[in-house]
């Protein structure tokens, strides 16, 4: 498994940073410049072997480590609760505590999925992550959360939906390794969209009907112009700087070095189709269908297409049907969302 599948932009992405700091947003450019720094840390971390093994986490009992990083961009800097513990004074730590636990618990009972490898690796978080960073991230199998501006961006640990999305960065990294650019890292943000949607809904007794299907909703602050980062539901309408596209007409070719080559754009097409799916048989059973296809390696491949995707999606649900894990409709019901959505003529 290679480093390339990291998702170093962030919860937040580095395209809207970038719009944002151009209408002069000091909190936006504060934080591309401490992004900057922390890639650049972190490349230099992964090429130095002995740090590596200190900070990368693998293997476990699918336990929790809850690090406070106390305003510095250093990984498993001070351990304040591991599993089992005991609250701390802290409530930021405690929030994710219970958000990683939240996580772990749906991957399980609903998705079947044993942790982020399937194995039973222990998360690990970092808190207090960086000097009012507005951002979180996963990378070298752990996710380090920033407390925000309190403007444009509140504590993203607060977020179920944050701490839920990052973790399913790692999933990917595992179960299918998804390359991130292009169409391929589109389906990678969107996996992750859904999972933190999924765990959002379970956690708040939601139905697909009841949810708003926003992402970033609890993390934008007064200053940010909008309601949201994106939205599954209506693509292209979280905020006055949304260019999600809803259907392949308006998907957007672009270079690399805009958000790699549209990875958070792109993703509202997937996006859309899956909440069209969730709608007619429910969040739970459209995201245990959603994993089970994203395990199929000989269809979902690092550079997979969102063709490529439905394929696999398709299959899955044909094999779920059969083995009566999913209701008979639910064939009938993505090749319609897809449909809906372009990816299918």
């Amino acid at each position: 498994m290679s480093e390339q599948h990291d998702n170093r932009d962030g919860f937040i992405p580095q395209y809207l940073l970038e719009k944002l700091a151009e209408r002069g947003n000091e909190d936006a450019k504060r934080t591309l410049a401490q992004s900057k720094d922390i890639e650049k840390h972190n490349e230099e971390l992964k090429k130095n072997s002995e740090s590596r093994q200190l900070i990368e986490n693998i293997g476990g009992q699918g336990q929790r480590f809850i690090y406070d990083s106390e305003n510095t961009e250093q990984f498993k800097r001070k351990l304040v609760r591991k599993e089992g513990d005991s609250p701390v004074q802290d409530e930021i730590v405690n929030v994710a505590y219970d958000h990683c636990g939240k996580t772990l618990e749906y991957l399980k009972t609903k998705l079947g999925h044993n942790s982020i490898d399937n194995q039973g690796m222990d998360v690990v978080c970092n808190v207090h992550f960086g000097k009012n960073y507005a951002n979180a991230f996963w990378t070298m199998n752990q996710l380090s959360v920033g407390d925000g501006d309190n403007r444009t961006f509140i504590n993203l640990s607060r977020s179920i939906d944050v701490v839920s999305h990052e973790i399913a960065h790692g999933v990917t990294e595992y179960v299918n390794e998804l390359k991130y650019q292009f169409q391929s890292g589109a389906l990678n943000e969107h996996f992750s969209d859904v999972v933190g949607s999924a765990v959002q809904q379970f956690v708040k007794g939601q139905t697909a009907k009841m949810a708003d299907w926003l992402i970033g909703d609890e993390v934008v602050g007064p200053d940010w112009p909008g309601k949201a980062l994106r939205s599954m539901k209506e693509p292209g309408t979280a905020h006055e700087l949304d260019d999600q596209p809803a259907h392949m007409r308006d998907f957007k070719k672009l270079p690399i070095k805009i958000d790699r080559g549209g990875v958070h754009i792109n993703s509202g097409i997937p996006n859309k189709a899956f909440y069209l799916t969730a709608m007619e048989i429910g969040t739970d059973q459209a995201a245990f269908l959603w994993i089970n296809a994203w395990k199929n390696k000989s269809i979902i491949h690092p550079q997979a297409t969102f063709a490529e995707a439905f394929t696999a999606i398709q299959e899955a649900a044909e094999q779920l049907v059969q083995q009566g894990k999913l209701p008979q409709q639910a064939t009938a019901v993505v090749k319609h969302a897809f449909q809906e959505v372009g990816v299918l003529a």
